[in-house]
């Protein structure tokens, strides 16, 4: 049975707020059916290989879903074991030993051991790794296996973040043996689902893994629609093309609002939108010219005008999910055109100077356009880009060819990349890099947490970038769909709970 239907074009008005729990509601256990789930998403991945390629669209489609690792987190944010049933830590922080579930397989049916684990990892510290969370294991010193159930991990030092690291793609275990020259387009993981299918620049199918080790997916079918467009993206789901709308425009509700074939639901989300700023590039070396552009965008005004109020400001490279949050720093470079305009002055660009500002074209564009406009009223000539996300990625993030750039960073607590000088913003402080070395190690959560608001606000203070607005997490959900996860969805998109009814 397929889920679909006809919904009417014409009813409007308010949302129906979900709350912030880490799934929309009405739950989603029951027993597996035989459904297929239309779900429309934005960027699509450029290979399925997780191990070496970057961007939130691989752990969105394959982490908890084709890929597991010892942990994961579950629908509040909180680690929790997956393929490890249980671990214990020793007393000085470097050694962590993991018992592995009985009965774990990969979906080709084959067993998964505790050899397959330090295959994996191993391959994740190797000299010469791709792995884009290699810096989650920067501490691993040895991963060993005394027996096929259990493995142990020892780190040179203690890492405060290692587990949590744990829960992202460096976790992720693989079939001893794998072929690195497969993965670009086949997977073969532990998780709930396969990967069926995949019309590149359309849609991925995944597939129930009939051969999971634990609890079957609700769904029979899930798929993936890629479908940057709002317009076309709202439209998919009025006429039931798709039956979940992630990440809608919150200025394009209005077709879903008081309509009683839909739930509008709001999480939370570990989203940034970071205006990122060239630390090493010509004038932006200049501190003041880092801070006059910060003070010349009035991020109120853009929330209203992009996000139709619902974004959250953020005054540093922290969302509101992560435990180190200031809301506090916000009130660091407040918007202020006359202040900007001197500092640009005292700079020696009285006069005003030229940068291009490079955005992928799969978010919207008001975002650009908006902050292109705010600067140039302080004298800041702005030439917009609008570019391919691969584009964006070879010449912004890989090359550094850039003065500005507008990207949503979706990762959680991924304030330490400010302490990688070799990082796409080029900055380079001493004192953050010190911060974010002993917060790596520090003995308590608490302990590394301050250490981490320390960073937060150091690198406010030195304009490293600005940070525009952390995004509300919505989620169009068409009645019948229950137990949608609302909680960090553009970076995990965990399905194995959801279950859908058939339209009426």
């Amino acid at each position: 049975m397929r889920v679909r239907r006809l919904v009417p074009l014409l009813l409007a008005a308010a949302v129906l707020a979900a709350g912030c729990s880490g799934e929309a509601p009405g739950g989603g256990d029951g027993a597996a059916a035989d459904t297929t789930l239309d779900v429309r998403l934005v960027l699509e991945p450029t290979s399925l290989d997780i191990t070496s390629v970057a961007g939130v669209a691989l752990p969105q489609l394959l982490l908890d879903n084709v890929y597991e690792g010892l942990l994961t987190r579950d629908s509040h944010g909180m680690i929790a074991p997956r393929l490890a049933e249980r671990f214990d830590t020793s007393a000085d922080g470097l050694t962590y030993t993991f018992r592995l579930r009985d009965g774990l397989t990969f979906a080709d049916g084959s067993p998964l051991t505790s050899a397959d684990v330090v295959w994996s990892y191993r391959k994740v510290i190797a000299p010469g790794s791709k792995n884009p969370n290699r810096a989650d294991f920067a501490a691993v010193s040895d991963i060993s296996a005394p027996d096929a159930e259990t493995v142990v991990i020892t780190l040179r030092q203690r890492d405060a973040n290692f587990t949590y690291g744990l829960t992202n793609r460096a976790g992720v275990v693989l079939k001893q043996g794998t072929d690195p020259a497969t993965l670009a387009d086949t997977t073969n993981g532990s998780g709930p689902f396969v990967v069926r299918s995949w019309q590149r620049g359309s849609s991925i199918t995944l597939a129930r893994n009939e051969h999971y080790w634990g609890d079957p997916a609700q769904l029979a079918t899930v798929v993936l629609h890629y479908i940057p467009d709002t317009a076309t993206a709202t439209d998919a789901e009025l006429t039931g093309e798709t039956d979940v709308l992630t990440g809608p425009e919150p200025t394009a509700l209005a077709p879903f609002q008081n309509n009683p074939d839909f739930t509008v639901a709001q999480g939370v989300t570990s989203d940034k939108f970071v205006l990122g700023i060239n630390n090493s590039r010509g004038p932006l070396a200049d501190a003041r010219v880092r801070h006059a552009i910060r003070q010349a965008i009035d991020k109120d005004g853009l929330i209203r005008v992009a996000q139709a109020g619902k974004g959250h400001r953020i005054g540093s490279d922290v969302a509101p999910t992560d435990p180190w949050f200031d809301p506090g720093l916000t009130a660091i470079d407040p918007y202020d055109p006359a202040a900007a305009r001197a500092l640009l002055a005292q700079a020696g660009y009285a006069g005003g100077l030229d940068l291009n500002l490079v955005m992928p074209n799969i978010y919207n564009s008001v975002i650009g356009q908006y902050v292109a406009s705010q600067l140039g009223q302080v004298g800041i000539r702005v030439r917009y880009e609008s570019v391919e996300f691969p584009t964006w990625l070879d010449r912004v993030y890989t090359k550094g060819d850039y003065d500005l750039s507008i990207v949503d960073h979706a990762e959680a607590r991924d304030i330490a990349t400010y302490a990688n000088p070799a990082y796409y913003w080029h900055y380079s402080d001493a004192q953050v890099q010190e911060w974010a070395a002993q917060a790596a190690m520090a003995p308590s959560d608490g302990e590394r947490d301050e250490l981490y608001r320390k960073v937060a606000r150091k690198i406010s203070e030195d304009a490293a970038s600005d940070w525009l607005f952390s995004s509300s997490g919505l989620v169009v959900l068409r009645k019948g769909v229950n137990g949608f996860p609302t909680r960090e969805t553009n970076s995990r998109l965990d399905l194995a709970h959801v279950s859908a009814t058939p339209a009426q």
